[in-house]
């Protein structure tokens, strides 16, 4: 039968109102391979990202097995209990589509009150802008995490988009338009817990096309072998071994050895090699930021002399800068400012090279 019969018998039977649903081909799903692979791939991501969100919160978060189905996005959309706050992560470079990350609004919240330093139980509190922008710093660490594992799985730089996070009100504000309603998607569903605080599902929605990717890179074994960065002909100038030029021949005369002097190889200068500033892969690794007041050395006898109301004088002028450290190295010098009630600092001088090396040690 041709397509073009079989298209205009579809015609007829949809005019007669006797057209029925037709079977999913073998585009619309995925076999039990490709299923294993991302329900494999979307553990180990999900589960290191379940590691970052809970150094963020400081509160122990764990996500459970996940279960992998394909179904159309729009019945996603309409079995979802809204409102939903859904983050897009677009792939840059290593894979290629788009990956979506649902949780409920409520959730969202508690995330958003933690990171604020609150205690996680807020009352009838809405997803304002402030809360969005926490949400998307954490969803923003979380799925460079993610990320980071996918790449290490799949040995290539995986490399995404500084996601977008958004709010679904309800189902008829969707406004989504990467993925259209008939589209097969697969969903990955996980049971996340933070503390005592949320228990509920979270979910991850693969186009089939991106998961194929994924797959065929995992059977096929197309790993990227990543390599110092630097340009061949010097790295081989750089690397080559200097091997003295010594004579074979030994002299045997009068029971003596003899001896020559060593020649080497003359040394060029290979020149400054400028390595790309890959900084997207350190982005997220957090520096610890402190600001020093001021010092004092005193006896142990002062010290135990030490009570409530004590005033200790510390080394610092009120008029002198104060220093600021990350991770424990000089690097800046600033001044306090008060910000909503809260101390802060405002640089005033970044310190030079030259300045930074003469306070290493």
């Amino acid at each position: 039968m041709s397509s073009e019969k079989l298209t205009q018998e579809a015609i007829d039977a949809m005019l007669n109102g006797s057209a029925s649903i037709p079977e999913p081909t073998p585009t619309d799903t995925l076999d039990q391979t490709q299923v294993d692979i991302i329900g494999e791939i979307g553990n180990i991501s999900m589960s290191q990202a379940a590691t970052t969100l809970s150094d963020i919160l400081n509160h122990r978060v764990t996500i459970t097995t996940p279960v992998v189905s394909t179904l159309k996005f729009q019945e996603i959309i309409d079995a979802s209990v809204t409102p939903k706050v859904v983050t897009t992560i677009e792939f840059k470079k290593g894979l290629e589509g788009s990956n979506l990350l649902m949780m409920n609004e409520r959730d969202a919240i508690v995330i958003a009150d933690l990171m604020m330093d609150g205690d996680g139980n807020p009352e009838n509190k809405e997803f304002t802008e402030l809360e969005l922008s926490a949400v998307g710093e954490a969803m923003n660490q979380m799925m460079g995490s993610a990320a980071t594992a996918m790449a290490t799985m799949l040995e290539r730089i995986v490399d995404i988009l500084p996601p977008d996070v958004e709010v679904w009100k309800n189902q008829n504000s969707v406004t989504y338009d990467r993925i259209s309603g008939d589209t097969m998607v697969c969903k990955i569903a996980f049971q996340m817990t933070v503390g005592d605080f949320i228990e509920s599902e979270i979910m991850q929605i693969f186009t089939l096309d991106t998961v194929r990717n994924i797959s065929k890179i995992v059977l096929a074994d197309e790993g990227e072998v990543i390599q110092d960065r630097q340009l061949p002909a010097a790295k081989e100038e750089m690397t080559a071994p200097i091997e003295p030029a010594v004579s074979q021949q030994t002299q045997e005369t009068a029971g003596k050895i003899g001896i020559q002097k060593p020649e080497f190889q003359e040394l060029t200068h290979a020149g400054s090699l400028k390595t790309p500033r890959n900084l997207d892969l350190i982005m997220d690794v957090p520096l610890q930021f402190s600001v020093m007041l001021g010092e004092s050395k005193k006896t142990i006898k002062d010290i135990l002399s030490l009570g409530t109301g004590s005033v200790v004088e510390l080394n610092k002028m009120t008029d002198e800068p104060l220093e600021i450290y990350v991770n424990g190295k000089l690097i800046a010098e600033g001044e306090v400012v008060v910000i909503n009630e809260s101390f802060g600092i405002r640089i005033t001088n970044i310190l030079s090279k030259e300045q930074r090396i003469k306070h290493l040690n």
